[in-house]
C-alpha cells in the first residue's frame, strides 16, 4: 500500500529545548498566540502548527531567545493510505 502527502509544505511547528530553556519569557511577548508562561515563566506552548502569516515573527521569537531554546521546526503534513 502506498501512502502519500495530504499538503504539499510541511506544516511549521515550535519547540524547546527544555535543557536550554532559563525562562525569561521573551518568547511569549513575541508570540503570545502560541506561547503562554507558566508561574515560574517558562513557556507552555500550545501545540497548534504555525500559520503562515506568523511564521515569520516565530522565526523571530527564535531568534531572539536569548538561550537559543526556541526552535521553529517543520511538522511533516500527516499522510493518507490510498485505496
Amino acid at each position: 500500500m502506498s501512502r502519500i502527502r495530504t499538503k504539499e509544505a510541511a506544516e511549521q511547528a515550535i519547540a524547546v529545548d527544555w535543557t536550554a530553556c532559563q525562562g525569561h519569557g521573551l518568547c511569549a511577548e513575541l508570540l503570545p498566540e502560541h506561547i503562554t508562561l507558566d508561574e515560574w515563566g517558562y513557556p507552555l506552548l500550545d501545540g497548534q502548527p504555525v500559520r503562515r502569516a506568523a511564521v515569520k515573527r516565530a522565526r523571530r521569537a527564535a531568534a531572539d531567545c536569548p538561550v537559543l531554546a526556541l526552535k521553529l521546526t517543520s511538522k511533516p503534513a500527516p499522510y493518507t493510505a490510498d485505496s
